[in-house]
């Protein structure tokens, strides 16, 4: 996921993509654990990404 299209989303939107990823990531380090994971550099995109948004948040949180 590109910034840009993080910074235009509004901030709850970015929360409820936050809370997704985050799901999805936990789910993701299930399926690595017990072997069923095929791209295990997925983990890796998903925990940047993020990061990325919650950096974002933070960024608009100061501004506004």
């Amino acid at each position: 996921m590109k910034p840009s299209e993080i910074r235009d989303m509004s901030i709850d939107e970015a929360k409820t993509k936050c809370a997704d990823l985050e799901k999805e990531l936990f789910n993701f380090k299930i399926q690595h654990s017990t072997g069923q994971l095929d791209n295990p550099v997925k983990l890796r995109y998903m925990k940047r990404d993020i990061a990325r948004i919650k950096t974002i948040i933070a960024e608009k949180g100061i501004e506004g």
